[in-house]
């Protein structure tokens, strides 16, 4: 045993053999470079401006005038809508036909589907005509189901026509809206109620020949078929199915539209 074997490391005044040296400072800025790689580019660029910012002064005011004008149209609009479908109040009542003015009839609302009793009743609309044939003679057509035809058109189409789906339902509603139980005009939009149901049944039955070839339309008749939905099967509701009938009076055609000129 030696007096070196008193421990693991070497002998005292011995040399201690060292790597390579790696130099202070420099790993330090390497550090720091690593760190922050942007930092010798000096200070952040600032972004170029984007949007309205980029215009000169005199499209910012124009951007802005028309960001008001829109804003002011959106508000109108908003309020004569909510003012429409509001119960009656002071506003309705002095500027009510401004109002119907303004909402008739591209912006027409219809509520009774949140109506705490919605409809539970299938209306369909059926006309008939008296048509004058080719060789002279009179004849009444059987009674056409105009509302079975928009439901067979809609039946399977994953995008039914606004037409298909609406305009005779509206103009059926318009008209029993505009009108009383015996058929009377109950105000000035009776006619125009009239006229425009009128003209729809005499289209469709133009498109589907009614009248034969070389026969002319002479007067229409119209009538509403309503059934009630059924209740359901756990319900306790007795409903009756039979059907109740509405039949407006025989409308003569103008002279316009007996020769297929309903428009």
């Amino acid at each position: 045993m030696n007096a070196y074997d008193g421990g693991a490391g070497p002998p005292r005044g011995a040399e201690v053999p060292q790597g390579p040296e790696t130099p202070v400072a420099e790993s330090v800025d390497a550090a720091e470079s690593a760190q922050a790689p942007g930092a010798q580019d000096g200070p952040p660029a600032v972004p170029d401006p984007s949007g309205v910012a980029a215009l000169s002064p005199r499209y910012q005011v124009v951007a802005a005038l028309a960001l008001a004008v829109v804003a002011v149209a959106v508000c109108v609009h908003v309020g004569m809508v909510f003012l429409h479908v509001a119960p009656s109040n002071t506003v309705t009542k002095t500027h009510g036909e401004a109002i119907d003015e303004y909402i008739y009839p591209e912006f027409e609302q219809n509520w009774k589907l949140f109506a705490p009793n919605p409809l539970q009743q299938n209306i369909a609309v059926q006309v008939r005509a008296d048509v004058r044939t080719a060789d002279g003679a009179a004849r009444t057509t059987g009674w056409f189901d105009l509302s079975a035809q928009d439901g067979r058109s809609i039946d399977g189409n994953l995008v039914p026509s606004h037409t298909q789906q609406n305009q005779l339902r509206r103009a059926w509603d318009f008209y029993v809206g505009s009108h009383d139980s015996e058929d009377r005009s109950a105000g000035p939009r009776g006619p125009l109620a009239e006229t425009y149901l009128r003209n729809i049944v005499v289209l469709r039955l133009e498109r589907g020949d009614a009248a034969g070839r070389g026969g002319v339309i002479e007067r229409v008749q119209v009538r509403s078929r309503t059934t009630n939905v059924p209740a359901p099967e756990w319900g306790t509701d007795k409903v009756t199915s039979k059907p109740v009938y509405r039949v407006l009076p025989w409308w003569a055609l103008p002279a316009g539209e007996t020769e297929g000129g309903a428009r």
